[in-house]
């Protein structure tokens, strides 16, 4: 994305930071620079409108939903979301202060699946890492975090009427130092050629 923004923008400069959403909006609200906000789930996005931290309105630019994380190869045999409630397997999670993991609880609410997880992680990337360097058979997260692990992971599919859609807002921040280009960086996000972007890394359109 910041490749493609930056060959129509050249003289912009595009540095992301890339952590929990319920983190971002946390150091947002506390007064770090920021010029645009994106959050996995519009809960984090609400807390940012709520203390008055947003120049304008949200605007959706994607949605994501879940699926289960394992090893290359799949070694456990791990079919569906009943396979995690067995007590031999090592099933890591995001912690429910972060969009994954309050989608990881829903979708196992859903499903009437009691897991006892060896870890919570604060992020995403956390639970991805734990089961691409075998130190977790299996875990729940974004369809896109699966596709970004690339050979070093697998998905296994969950059915829809258990799973979870988490819609994606971005904004502009109040105190943000650069706002026009903010908003010109919103608007190329959401665009057709954003859009492809998004597309292709597995993401639903909004």
């Amino acid at each position: 994305m910041a490749e493609a923004f930056t060959a129509e923008h050249p003289d912009a400069n595009v540095v992301f930071n890339f952590a929990g959403s319920s983190e971002l909006v946390t150091q947002i609200i506390q007064g770090a620079p920021a010029d645009v906000f994106v959050s996995a789930d519009d809960l984090n996005m609400t807390k940012l409108t709520d203390a008055g931290d947003n120049a304008g309105d949200p605007v959706a630019v994607a949605k994501n939903s879940f699926a289960i994380i394992v090893e290359k190869g799949n070694p456990q045999g791990i079919v569906g979301l009943g396979d995690l409630a067995n007590p031999d397997l090592i099933v890591v999670l995001c912690a429910d202060t972060v969009p994954c993991g309050k989608g990881a609880t829903k979708i196992l609410e859903n499903a009437a699946v009691m897991v006892t997880p060896a870890s919570f992680e604060d992020k995403v990337k956390g639970v991805v890492t734990k089961v691409t360097a075998g130190e977790a058979d299996a875990g729940i997260v974004f369809v896109t975090d699966v596709k970004a692990a690339g050979d070093d992971a697998e998905g296994v599919e969950i059915p829809a009427d258990v799973n979870v859609i988490s819609n994606y807002p971005i904004v502009v921040t109040k105190e943000s130092p650069n706002p026009v280009a903010g908003q010109v960086f919103i608007d190329f996000v959401a665009s057709d050629a954003g859009q492809a972007i998004l597309a292709t890394y597995g993401f639903l359109a909004p």
